[in-house]
């Protein structure tokens, strides 16, 4: 199992954080200083309230809409949903289920990982309409490819390929108070990290990898994804309690600020509970954000 030359080394495009009330996890996310974008539907059930960053990265809250949907779209064969509600029937209705990477070729991805034995299925393409600043109403269309692991259920990884874009100007909901431009490492656990390299290897398309005792990390065309075990977690997080049972598992968020030096008082005006880990200011999971946020000077 082996990365395919063909293709570059894939970015990072978004991260999927279940959440039981897309209301709870709007008032967090601006609570720690991110600008949220306005409630978008999914034809399948579920919706989402989105933090986009000037990377081209995103955050999406994913709640469910209508259970029914949701659950006759699993039937159907629909694996963004059939995983979200095993990742909530297994670990709850919080939580950080899926890392999301950017494609040009969907097809060619899930050809790929069938050929590397990490497929989680068909092909899911779909569209959904939006608001556009003029009042007009358009449509964006997706098409999504699925990997994931029989030792890992926890988890699962997709890219997404733009068929039609959102044709709107982000711009004013990527300035954030807290001065994140972007996401700059995502943080997953496991006891023995180098059990899951050859899938993440594949996920991101990247060859090299950097092993270390804490873990391992691979570079993404933007940004780092790293595996650690429990002395990494306590070590760069300060997360106590292990990596739990054995399986990947998604933990973290790193972010990017032009303002570590203001987040301290913009998290003391919203009581939220929070440490400094090395030159890290760091956030506990709890409802509405789903993984632990850290925010690093960049």
């Amino acid at each position: 199992m082996t990365a395919s030359p063909k293709t570059p080394v894939r970015r990072i495009d978004h991260l999927v954080l279940p959440t039981a009330d897309l209301a709870v996890s709007r008032q967090r996310l601006s609570e720690l200083g991110f600008s949220v974008a306005p409630v978008a539907e999914h034809p399948f059930g579920t919706y989402n309230a989105c933090v986009f960053f000037a990377d081209g990265t995103y955050l999406e809250p994913l709640a469910v809409r209508q259970r029914e949907t949701c659950e006759e779209a699993a039937r159907q064969g629909n694996v963004f949903v059939a995983r979200d509600q095993a990742y909530r029937f297994r670990r709850g209705e919080e939580g950080f289920s899926a890392l999301v990477m950017a494609t040009s070729d969907a097809a060619g991805d899930r050809q790929q990982f069938a050929e590397a034995g990490i497929s989680a299925g068909d092909n899911l393409t779909f569209s959904r309409d939006y608001i556009r600043a003029d009042g007009q109403t358009a449509e964006a269309r997706f098409e999504l490819a699925f990997a994931a692991d029989l030792r890992a259920p926890d988890v699962f990884f997709f890219t997404c390929q733009r068929l039609r874009s959102l044709q709107v100007d982000t711009s004013r909901l990527e300035a954030h108070e807290n001065g994140v431009a972007g996401i700059r490492q995502v943080v997953l656990s496991e006891r023995n990290p180098s059990d899951f390299q050859y899938l993440l290897q594949e996920v991101a398309n990247q060859r090299e990898v950097q092993a270390h005792s804490f873990g391992l990390d691979i570079s993404a065309a933007n940004a780092d994804i790293a595996v650690l075990n429990a002395s990494g977690l306590m070590g760069f997080l300060g997360i106590e309690g292990g990596t739990h049972a054995r399986g990947l598992r998604l933990r973290a968020v790193v972010f990017a600020t032009a303002a570590q030096d203001r987040l301290p008082e913009l998290l003391d005006q919203a009581d939220i509970r929070y440490e400094r880990v090395g030159n890290r200011i760091v956030v506990p999971a709890t409802a509405g954000q789903g993984a632990v946020f850290a925010f690093e000077a960049g």
